[in-house]
């Protein structure tokens, strides 16, 4: 549970709502379309979360022992919106001829195993949690969602958006979002909600270099990389590395990440901007992994759990609050040297005080 005293589960989609707004309002209604209907969707679906947590979620099942293995279960709501839908996989059984089952399967896969292997977590909540996760979700539906119990994909328009399986850090996002939920449980709105975003983004990067074996000098810091249809220009939902550069379509508009605070965006939609100010620190993970070199979860993503699973980090921290922890992070993990030394310049560079 959260370090916070309970947690509250939040609705979390990969494609921000002010993307799908843009679409919906496009002329073409292949495009307009299934961006509409997504976004009334994840509304609806918002308003449920939030009718259950007010209400009173069902209690947990103790998990018992932590389990060293992933409990996988796939569900195919065969373009309903009925959740979890007809279980067509489970732990253990072997891949069938739907590459979307497999892929989801695989993606539940890969986030539990970096959780396990890089911070010795066990699942989502550090106690064998079963993971699930429902494919074919409703007809071209524009996104994939976490709504704190359990993973929802979208097949995509064709169009705009490809099937949201297709990217594995897509699947680490949305689990991480789990995992911020039973720690830090950050309040989603404003900075907080742009560094619930961004740890998001942090980690299914990690798991996607994790998969691949890349080193952060491999990686191409992108999120959702695979995931637009060959009409749009551009390379993935959001690029780490260089944020604001990930589109720049006529349809789609262009990425509007800040990549350091003079840049930052005061909105009230997108609850306070959170998937968009979350370039800020999602630029300054990429400095730090980049300046320390190697493979990113093993040091500059040591700091970013610690700080994550500590529980100092407040539900509504701030850019400098969870800036400032990374610095004391590093200092009692690693020392004075050049840990430390990157994560005090990687936020001076994105303009981030420390306090």
């Amino acid at each position: 549970m959260s370090t916070h005293g309970g947690f509250e589960p939040v609705f979390c989609t990969i494609v921000p709502p002010h993307v799908l707004d843009k679409l919906a309002q496009d002329a073409d209604p292949s495009v307009s379309g299934p961006a509409r209907r997504s976004l009334e969707r994840d509304a609806f679906e918002r308003t449920r979360r939030r009718l259950t947590t007010v209400v009173g979620a069902a209690a947990v099942e103790p998990h018992g022992a932590a389990a060293d293995k992933p409990h996988r279960t796939i569900y195919d709501a065969r373009h309903t919106q009925n959740l979890p839908g007809h279980r067509v996989r489970a732990e253990g059984s072997e891949p069938g001829s739907d590459a979307t089952v497999n892929r989801a399967y695989a993606g539940l896969g890969a986030t539990f195993e970096l959780y396990l292997k890089a911070f010795s977590r066990h699942s989502i909540d550090d106690s064998g949690l079963p993971l699930k996760a429902t494919v074919h979700f409703d007809k071209d539906y524009d996104n994939a969602f976490w709504n704190g119990d359990q993973m929802v994909f979208g097949d995509g328009d064709g169009e705009i958006f490809l099937d949201f399986t297709i990217p594995v850090d897509v699947i680490g996002h949305e689990l991480t979002h789990g995992v911020t939920q039973y720690t830090a449980n950050l309040a989603y709105f404003g900075q907080s909600g742009a560094l619930n975003e961004s740890l998001s983004d942090v980690f299914g990067s990690l798991i996607k270099q994790y998969t691949l074996g890349q080193t952060a000098a491999d990686a191409d810091w992108l999120i959702g990389a695979g995931l637009l249809a060959p009409r749009v220009t551009g390379k993935a939902l959001r690029s780490m590395k260089e944020p604001g550069t990930a589109y720049d379509d006529d349809v789609l508009g262009k990425d509007p990440q800040p990549a350091d605070m003079e840049h930052y965006v005061h909105t009230g939609r997108d609850n306070g901007g959170v998937h968009i100010n979350s370039g800020i620190p999602n630029r300054a993970f990429y400095l730090v992994a980049s300046a320390i070199g190697g493979y990113a979860w093993e040091k500059a993503g040591h700091i970013w759990y610690d700080v994550l699973t500590g529980g100092a980090l407040e539900q509504d921290a701030q850019f400098s609050d969870f800036a400032t922890l990374t610095v004391k992070a590093a200092r009692e993990r690693f020392g004075a040297g050049a840990e430390l030394q990157a994560v005090e310049k990687a936020w001076e560079e994105v303009g981030v005080h420390t306090l």
